[in-house]
């Protein structure tokens, strides 16, 4: 059995224009750039080349990762799931910290789709495997480095991002 890869639709798409845009834009420029670079000769020396057949690598190991991805992905729309009114996979949490009352709003998305600046954390962060499965009014204590934080959820939202 394969190993299905969590993200939203929203995720799947900009995956998909990452892929295209490396395939019909950065491959085609990386090339031309080999080209051009075998041009000044010997090869053993020759930087531009090697910088080149580098950057062809990594663009080469992105494209297989993204593939794979997609074609292993378990794409979910958050409004089609039944929730149970529980935290699960694409939901947003309003939840506040006990000790201090600050209060946080993440939506928890696939890995390759988060990002802290938005406010979007990767399913298998700490702060989404704690809160998964819990309701509103639930305290939850997160493994932090700096020890154990406690939160209390405070809010619950099911909408595709």
């Amino acid at each position: 059995m394969k190993n299905l890869i969590p993200m939203t639709l929203k995720g799947s798409r900009k995956l998909q224009k990452e892929l295209e845009k490396l395939k019909k834009i950065k491959r085609p420029r990386i090339i031309n750039a080999i080209i051009k670079a075998r041009e000044y000769g010997d090869l053993k020396e020759n930087a531009e080349y090697h910088a080149a057949k580098e950057e062809q690598s990594f663009c080469e190991r992105r494209i297989r990762d993204i593939e794979y991805k997609l074609s292993n992905a378990n794409i979910i729309d958050i409004t089609k799931v039944n929730n149970n009114g529980t935290v699960i996979f694409g939901s947003t949490i309003k939840i506040s910290n006990i000790d201090t009352g600050k209060i946080f709003v993440y939506t928890i998305v696939g890995d390759d789709e988060s990002d802290c600046k938005k406010n979007l954390i990767s399913i298998y962060s700490p702060v989404a495997r704690g809160l998964i499965g819990k309701k509103i009014k639930d305290i939850v204590a997160i493994n932090t480095p700096n020890g154990i934080v406690k939160y209390v959820i405070l809010k619950i939202k099911y909408i595709a991002i």
